[in-house]
């Protein structure tokens, strides 16, 4: 008799829809930020777009599979709309994914963005795999149906980042994520999903 040689899938990580990796996916976000500066005392408003895209994967220096993931700013001009205006390369990041998390460098800096399984609650330092003092991040609800920017999405996650309060000052920093698309929303700069694809 013949037998047939039974294909074995590739394993799922649990929680890695939350962050998907695959080459050619990119997001393009609306950013507002504020910025409160001493000398002169003034508050700075800064509106533009980025773009992150993952343009290829290679073997980092630890023989891990990495990802390069592009960034790109369209900077806001009351008198031209942001279609007329070409996109420009601001930086680039790396990404390593893995079957325990989701690590991200930026700027030189490693930062464990998501840790799997997703469970709520859950927590970690988010600094682990850098110099920075411990930074305690938490899972703070997942599987939640949100409406941000133009769209409703059905499954998202919130990442509490810090949250500091006095009886004169309250800082908070969170970061949100959907199923097949990654990053949605960031509290630090005001960060807006607008549109997301392939190319």
């Amino acid at each position: 008799m013949a037998c047939t040689k039974k294909e074995t899938p590739a394993p799922v990580i649990p929680g890695l829809d939350y962050y998907p990796v695959s080459t050619g996916r990119f997001v393009i976000y609306e950013v507002d930020s504020t910025v409160y500066t001493e000398l002169p005392r003034d508050t700075v408003h800064y509106r533009y777009l980025i773009k992150e895209r993952i343009a290829d994967s290679f073997t980092d220096n630890e023989g891990r599979e990495a990802f390069r993931l592009e960034r790109y700013i369209k900077k806001y001009d009351p008198l031209v709309s942001y279609d007329n205006i070409p996109w420009t390369i601001k930086e680039v990041w790396m990404l390593n994914a893995s079957n325990t998390n989701i690590q991200v460098v930026e700027n030189n800096k490693r930062y464990t963005k998501l840790i799997f399984p997703v469970e709520e609650k859950a927590s970690w330092n988010g600094n682990a795999a850098n110099t920075d003092s411990r930074q305690m991040y938490v899972y703070d609800y997942i599987n939640k149906t949100e409406t941000i920017g133009p769209h409703q999405l059905e499954k998202v996650l919130k990442v509490k980042h810090n949250e500091f309060r006095t009886l004169i000052s309250y800082a908070s920093a969170h970061e949100k994520y959907a199923t097949g698309i990654g990053l949605v929303y960031g509290l630090l700069y005001k960060q807006t999903l607008l549109t997301y694809g392939y190319e």
